[in-house]
């Protein structure tokens, strides 16, 4: 036999991003509390909606399943002493489980007797389970932030106002924060009131009779049709951004599609500034026409009646003129100075408190992306854009407009930028300077703009270590890990050839006259790790071993284009014929070797099998590195070479004795070893190599 089961709790207005991550909670929560609590069922629904969060699980067993364990114990030696009395070990035992001491049984299990516990339980009815274990479902629901109401000391995310708990259509008593479950839920605020359930099963149905959509997806497949029709008879298309979509489903319960219009002076003013004050601010959609330009029209998600539809759009135009009004003032005056002359406003905004200005860091960043350049060698044209983009690059975070609309940092720079006769390339690149911004996002178009990139993000990086502010743990309040990310996901896309080494010593000096005890060479060396610690992640999540990523590191200079080269050529060596064998060899011949020794060879001592490794050695060559500036060398190859060594090396170590008697005799041979190893280690550590 079995019963539907609803939970609700009734809350005052959930914000939409942490109402999506308790409805999820619910669903983790209630389907372990269920096995836990052995009361099986069919299907499990959770839903979510501003006022409400609700659990449904078709199907729940009306009893819990019998009970049938039997749990090892300590050895029965141990349980009992030589007399046959049980010791402390058999009666913790017995009592953690529930039982005597006189329940325990021996058994024999894998050749030796324990004690053992056979457990038998019967299933209790799921009426006596459940109130304790909804109960705590609603308490362990975490939030990252709650409050309390009233004079409870109860906590949750808004104060709850009713609870409703159904098995079948039977109440079942739970209670939380003074309050205790009952049959009666709230309707729509304004279009309903109080509404019965009848029952769990009809739970969504008696609610949609009360104009509450319950199903946070039949609330996004409504409002989508909605958008879209409302676009098509206006002959365009609604911009939908992903995120405004997604919060807008939390923010009603029954929700209905306007359309509103504005004035078109406000579309002379950059589209973005128009999208931000709509999608940001107050959640409406923009439309395209067919061409793809913005309309003087607008979309509203209202959680309300679509009969008052002239009523809510005369409110929502309201709104909208003024929030564009302020947007056009503030743009208009924001044209009345060249962007250049908002560079030196800079210099009272506080970038860190111990480290300055925000006027100071443009300067270090413009110094930094002159050096960049240089490193990079990249031609006049391309160095001059950079110089001006890191000038201009964050003249508008203190213009009218990005004041009012942060999250357009950049991209009013550009508009401003050519409507004071800057290039193109300039002009993009004070946006473009702030990418990647995440995993995933499209990195600077053009190398100008990457090399700024790079100086600002590790200019950052540089003085926030410098102070002793690294990221602990989890702990990353200046989000070091995302910016150091950018610049490798920049330098492996091989756009920009520089030696990091080199840029992160040019980053920390920029602080010799900001930080009074700066250690230059230990924090440009933290900061070095720091970035090996990323790339091996980044190397390890395109498929590379750990070992592999190790044994490059270990010797790769500061060029981390050429470093992956490396890594990819390991792994591909590592994988052909003998290519492990020989990395083994390498191993033994490096366990051997002594850098005492050196590499000078006496002709005369060789025998055959040692003339055969060193002729062979010296058909390897030295191979080439790659780095800034060179050619890079086809790493595959150059090891496919070294892979002709493991026959004389094979020979080398069945037929001659390393550690011979003889010292003379010995240090050749260990100078021999050490040629043969330096001829690895100019590619990898091959000694970090498992297998």
């Amino acid at each position: 036999m079995s019963r539907d089961l609803l939970l609700e709790i009734g809350v005052e207005e959930v914000p939409s991003a942490p109402l999506y991550d308790a409805v999820e909670q619910v669903r983790a929560l209630a389907a372990a509390r269920l096995e836990a609590a052995r009361l099986p069922y069919e299907e499990l629904q959770t839903f979510g909606s501003p006022r409400r969060i609700a659990l449904v699980v078709r199907g729940l067993a009306e009893r819990q399943s019998d009970l049938a364990l039997t749990v090892k114990g300590p050895a029965a030696k141990v349980a009992f002493d030589e007399n046959g009395q049980p010791t402390k070990a058999a009666e913790g035992f017995a009592r953690s489980r529930g039982l005597a001491v006189t329940d325990l049984v021996r058994e024999s299990i894998d050749g030796a007797e324990y004690v053992v516990a056979h457990i038998e339980e019967e299933g209790r009815p799921a009426s006596e389970v459940l109130p304790g274990l909804l109960t705590s479902l609603i308490t362990d629901i975490e939030w990252v932030k709650s409050m309390r109401w009233g004079s409870g000391a109860t906590r949750f995310i808004r104060p709850v106002r009713w609870l409703v708990a159904l098995f079948g259509d039977e109440v079942v008593p739970v209670r939380f924060a003074g309050l205790e479950a009952t049959q009666t839920s709230a309707g729509h605020r304004f279009l309903a009131g109080p509404v019965e359930v009848s029952s769990a099963g009809s739970y969504a149905d008696d609610l949609a009779g009360a104009y509450v959509m319950v199903s946070a997806e039949d609330r996004a497949r409504v409002i989508r049709e909605g958008l879209d029709a409302a676009s098509a008879a206006l002959n365009g298309t609604a911009v939908v951004p992903g995120k405004t979509f997604k919060e807008v489903v939390n923010l009603v319960e029954w929700p209905s599609v306007v359309v509103g219009t504005f004035d078109d002076e406000f579309l002379e003013v950059p589209r973005e500034i128009v999208e931000e004050a709509m999608e940001s601010h107050q959640r409406y959609f923009p439309v395209d026409d067919a061409e793809g330009r913005l309309m003087a029209r607008f979309l509203v998600v209202h959680n309300g009646d679509s009969a008052r539809a002239a009523q809510i759009v005369a409110g929502h135009e309201r709104v909208i003129r003024a929030r564009l009004a302020d947007a056009v003032f503030f743009f208009r005056e924001d044209l009345k100075r060249p962007l250049e002359a908002y560079v030196d406003d800079l210099d009272v905004i506080v970038f860190h408190e111990k480290l300055g200005s925000l006027g100071a860091k443009v300067r270090r960043i413009e110094r930094l992306s002159g050096a960049l350049a240089t490193a990079a060698g990249v031609d006049a044209g391309t160095a001059a854009s950079a110089a001006r983009i890191a000038r201009l690059a964050k003249a508008d975070l203190v213009t009218q407009a990005v004041v009012e609309f942060t999250s357009l940092q950049g991209v009013m720079g550009r508009h401003y930028a050519l409507a004071a006769g800057e290039s193109a390339e300039v002009a993009d690149g004070i946006p473009d300077h702030y990418r990647p911004r995440f995993a995933g996002d499209a990195l600077p178009a053009t190398l100008a703009a990457r090399i700024v990139a790079i100086a600002d993000k590790l200019d950052t990086i540089a003085g926030i270590f410098a102070i002793g502010q690294a990221p602990t743990g989890s702990a990353d309040p200046y989000a070091l890990r995302r910016q150091a990310i950018g610049i490798l996901a920049m330098l492996l896309d091989g756009g920009v050839r520089i030696d990091l080494d080199a840029a992160i010593a040019e980053a920390v000096a920029g602080y010799r006259d900001v930080i009074a005890d700066l250690d230059a060479q230990a924090t440009a060396a933290t900061v070095r790790e720091f970035f090996d610690t990323r790339l091996a992640v980044i190397l390890k999540d395109q498929g590379y071993a750990h070992d592999e990523i190790l044994a490059v590191l270990a010797v790769a200079s500061g060029d981390v284009y050429d470093t992956a080269r490396r890594v990819a050529a390991v792994k591909a060596f590592r994988a052909t014929e003998g290519g492990a064998d020989l990395a083994i060899a390498f191993k033994r011949a490096a366990n051997l070797s002594d850098v005492a020794a050196g590499t000078d060879l006496d002709a005369a001592l060789l025998t055959d099998a040692e003339r055969a490794l060193e002729a062979a050695i010296e058909a390897c060559g030295a191979p080439a590195l790659g780095g800034p500036g060179g050619t890079d060398p086809d790493y595959s190859s150059a090891l496919d070479q070294i892979a002709r060594l493991r026959a004389p090396v094979d020979e080398f170590f069945e037929k001659v004795l390393v550690m011979d008697p003889d010292p003379t005799v010995r240090r050749n041979r260990l100078a021999l070893l050490n040629r043969l190893v330096g001829l690895f280690d100019r590619f990898a550590d091959f000694s970090k190599l498992a297998g």
